[in-house]
């Protein structure tokens, strides 16, 4: 199945149930007596009208809209002025500008979001002042002009994911920061590339397996998982061609951002293959001084639940093969292990600390994280 992606400026999205109670946006924007000011959500399709006012002399405003029960996108526009917002709960989000400038210097309170997401928007309007510079230069050519703002990328890349998206992928800013785009002499293009590069790919994989966990069955979640899992399929496919060492059509595509390891034995094994059965996916390291006392409660419950459908992919950062296969030798459960040229699966699945566990359901997709569980048992009592 293709799975449509959107490239808009601000954001791609769809809209999702509602609460039953209301937020607020109020504020106001000076020098724009007369002019119309539209709140729009910003929907996988595009803008969506919600509500609008015609500013009188103070500029004041007050929207009120009910609330969705996972984090939704909006903007506050008059004529092609821009102020990027989200909501995430019954907030009152306030801002204060001035028209024409309101796109760049406006101030926002009440939304730890929105203050990251004026963040992250200041940040790509330096980086296409930047790019326009170099475009400006009679001397650079299209190709010296794209080769000197993809060095301006790569550092901008690097600055965004380590404090805006790996820092809390599930928030909301962290979602906006993947869809930010950049105009190169006539072509708008997202900074993030969720299609070829397998980084990017990465990069989307790890803020859908958060919102799955954080936010599950939210459309935006859906979507980013969809975007990853063809991202994945894309680079495979590239891979494959390239060496010629699988066959891109049996490449799986659905279901899971899946993992694929040698396990103990030196079969690989498929988090996939265990579709059908809820799983329990742990993140381990035999070398902590912990690791007995987890093992301990992991056997309690491997064998309590796996008669009636729970099993376990432990995921191993040992870098010791023989210590770990040693470990692991008498546990019933699938044991694999990353080393330095497959550890990509740690970024897929935002591995910060260990050890860490997700529990999937028995569509192999994931639920919940570790730290939204607090009665492991009947959590998994309630999936089986």
């Amino acid at each position: 199945m293709k799975h449509k992606l959107i490239i808009i400026a601000v954001l791609g999205g769809m809209m999702v149930s509602c609460t039953g109670e209301k937020f607020h946006i109020d504020g106001s924007i000076g020098e724009a007596k007369d002019s119309m000011l539209y709140l729009e959500n910003m929907s996988l399709n595009g803008p969506v009208p919600i509500d609008s006012v015609r500013l009188d002399e103070s500029g004041s405003f007050n929207f009120a809209v009910y609330a969705t029960d996972a984090p939704e996108f909006y903007r506050l526009r008059i004529d092609r002025q821009i102020i990027n917002l989200s909501v995430d709960s019954t907030e009152t989000v306030s801002v204060k500008a001035s028209y024409p400038t309101m796109s760049a210097a406006y101030e926002v309170s009440g939304s730890e979001n929105c203050a990251k997401i004026k963040e992250l928007t200041l940040l790509q309007m330096q980086l296409q002042q930047q790019i326009n510079s170099l475009a400006a230069d009679p001397t650079l050519g299209f190709e010296a002009v794209a080769d000197s703002a993809q060095k301006l990328v790569i550092p901008y890349k690097e600055n965004v994911k380590r404090n805006y998206i790996f820092k809390e992928p599930m928030k909301a800013y962290a979602y906006f920061a993947l869809f930010q785009t950049i105009v190169i002499g006539q072509t708008e293009a997202l900074i993030f590339d969720p299609r070829n590069a397998e980084d990017d790919v990465k990069v989307f994989a790890a803020v859908a397996t958060s919102w799955d966990s954080f936010h599950p069955n939210a459309e935006r979640g859906q979507n980013l998982h969809n975007i990853a899992i063809e991202g994945m399929k894309n680079v495979r496919i590239v891979k494959a061609r390239n060496s010629q060492t699988i066959d891109a059509d049996k490449i799986n595509t659905e279901g899971t951002i899946d993992i694929a390891l040698p396990d103990n034995h030196g079969n690989i094994r498929h988090l996939s293959e265990l579709t059908g059965k809820v799983v329990l996916l742990d993140f381990h390291l035999f070398a902590d001084q912990e690791s007995a006392k987890r093992i301990i409660m992991l056997r309690e419950i491997y064998n309590k639940y796996h008669d009636r459908g729970l099993e376990i992919y432990q995921v191993s950062i040992d870098t010791d093969e023989h210590f770990w296969k040693t470990q692991t030798a008498a546990l019933p459960w699938v044991s694999v292990r990353v080393t330095e040229e497959n550890n990509d699966v740690l970024t897929l699945y935002n591995v910060q600390a260990i050890p860490m566990f997700y529990l999937l359901g028995k569509d192999n997709t994931v639920q919940k994280r570790d730290l939204q569980i607090k009665d492991l048992d009947a959590e998994i009592q309630a999936m089986l």
